[in-house]
């Protein structure tokens, strides 16, 4: 077995690391303050090819594997797991359109989507449908020259900011073989946002309800085969689940970094609080875990690159292993910091806010469990 990064992964690394040391860790808090992204910023990151990681480099993209993404969103992380996470949205809406939609498609949407000239956001999450997410209730009607929806989506990164939303609608049925795929352009007729969500963390991604009111979309916006969304949405899950590890993972390591420098030079009874046995013991045990976790978010991508049998559980486990434990690291980093881990200007509280809702999207933790189990239980 080979654990080593190639010299072109360990290039990839450094690269999103020196961009977001350089481009997003000076202006994170201040994008917090703000509550949004400039987009200004969006364009640098596609210079880097950062804008289309999984689409294919026939259709302008990187083609980079799910193991490079995760080294990608978790040197981003370092600098700002809000905005990481965020391009991570906009790159599963890439690769969603890269594999499902058609020749036609890719040429439509893809060239603004690398570019970032245009910023995508995924809609598949309802006020009454969360960990449910077949339940899904907005409906698309057909028209004459495409779809009329109506519905409402809930907690949207990038409502009311981005360009493009890749939208789940019900075209069908009840159940996820009713359910397509669509792409609703900002500006569209019946297409609104609710007021932007006070949260705990990821401040600087702007978040909203996203509301269809008779909104009218062209026959042409639709993402591969009617009845094949739930699929797609699916098929999209397992990457964003490693992303979201991989967020979690550079946030949290971030945080330990930072303590381990702020151990050096803290001092209490007469010398650096890092001569203490006992915290010590804490910052051995915290980067065990953070290595740990790493080398299996890294086995679960390397499995799903190569489409392995059990890929999807290795991604559940990968998600529910990394986020619990990135989560309690940067906990124990705050908590190591003291009174100072509580203050805004020592980067730590900011981290904490920002790693817990990891536990919570791209499928809950306990939604992890369920889809461990049942797949334990079906071999």
């Amino acid at each position: 077995m080979d654990f080593a990064l190639t010299e072109e992964q360990t290039l990839i690394f450094d690269m999103a690391k020196g961009f977001g040391e350089e481009h997003i860790a000076p202006f994170a808090q201040d994008w917090e303050a703000a509550g949004t992204i400039p987009k200004t910023l969006w364009p640098k990151i596609a210079e880097l090819g950062l804008g289309g990681i999984y689409v294919s480099e026939e259709s302008g993209g990187s083609g980079l594997s799910r193991l490079d993404a995760t080294l990608v969103f978790e040197a981003l992380a370092m600098s700002c797991p809000s905005v990481g996470s965020f391009l991570s949205i906009h790159n599963m809406c890439g690769g969603m359109i890269d594999k499902f939609g058609s020749e036609e498609t890719k040429q439509k949407w893809l060239p603004d989507l690398c570019s970032m000239n245009k910023v995508f956001s995924y809609c598949l999450t309802e006020p009454g449908s969360g960990s449910d997410a077949s339940a899904l209730k907005t409906r698309a009607e057909r028209s004459n020259d495409g779809y009329v929806l109506n519905g409402t989506k809930a907690f949207i990164s990038g409502g009311s900011y981005s360009d493009a939303y890749i939208c789940m609608v019900r075209t069908g049925e009840d159940g996820p073989k009713g359910i397509s795929t669509v792409v609703v352009e900002d500006g569209t007729e019946g297409l609104s946002f609710g007021a932007l969500e006070k949260k705990m963390g990821w401040l600087a991604q702007p978040t909203s309800q996203v509301q269809f009111d008779d909104c009218k979309v062209p026959a042409g916006n639709l993402i591969g085969e009617e009845g094949k969304g739930f699929s797609y949405a699916m098929n999209g899950l397992d990457g964003g689940r490693l992303n979201i590890s991989a967020g979690a993972l550079g946030g949290a390591q971030k945080a330990l970094d930072l303590t381990v420098q702020y151990m050096s030079e803290r001092r209490a009874f007469g010398k650096s609080i890092n001569q203490f046995q006992a915290l010590q013991f804490r910052l051995a045990e915290y980067e065990t875990k953070l290595q740990a976790a790493r080398t299996f978010l890294r086995q679960a991508a390397w499995k799903l690159d190569n489409g392995d049998h059990d890929a999807t559980k290795f991604c559940a486990m990968a998600k529910l292993m990394v986020t619990d434990v990135a989560f309690d690291v940067a906990n124990g980093c705050l908590q190591l910091h003291g009174g100072y881990g509580y203050l805004a200007d020592y980067g730590i509280e900011k981290i904490v806010r920002d790693l817990r809702v990891h536990q919570i999207l791209e499928g809950t933790n306990e939604i992890m469990r369920l889809i461990i189990s049942r797949q334990m239980i079906a071999a």
